[in-house]
């Protein structure tokens, strides 16, 4: 604990905007050391998923295929209906 509290007297004097930055750097540091340890994938260095990752769970919800195009005209249609 000796560490510790040589970093809170530290701390304390600091202006109080170092304070904030400190405070914001330090719980930055513990928000991605946490997701680390709830997510082993980021501790391998995976830490971009796959945009591809979820797409099984949409099977059989949408086609196959989607003309991107020709699903805006069919909504274009309806509209000026």
């Amino acid at each position: 604990m000796s560490t510790y509290n040589q970093v809170l007297s530290l701390a304390k004097n600091l202006s109080s905007s170092e304070q904030l930055r400190l405070l914001s750097e330090l719980a930055l540091q513990l928000r991605d050391s946490w997701l680390m340890a709830s997510d082993p994938d980021r501790s391998l260095g995976k830490s971009v998923k796959s945009p591809f990752a979820g797409k099984n769970k949409w099977r059989g919800f949408l086609p196959e295929r989607v003309d991107a195009l020709e699903f805006q005209r069919a909504i274009r249609r309806e509209w000026g209906e």
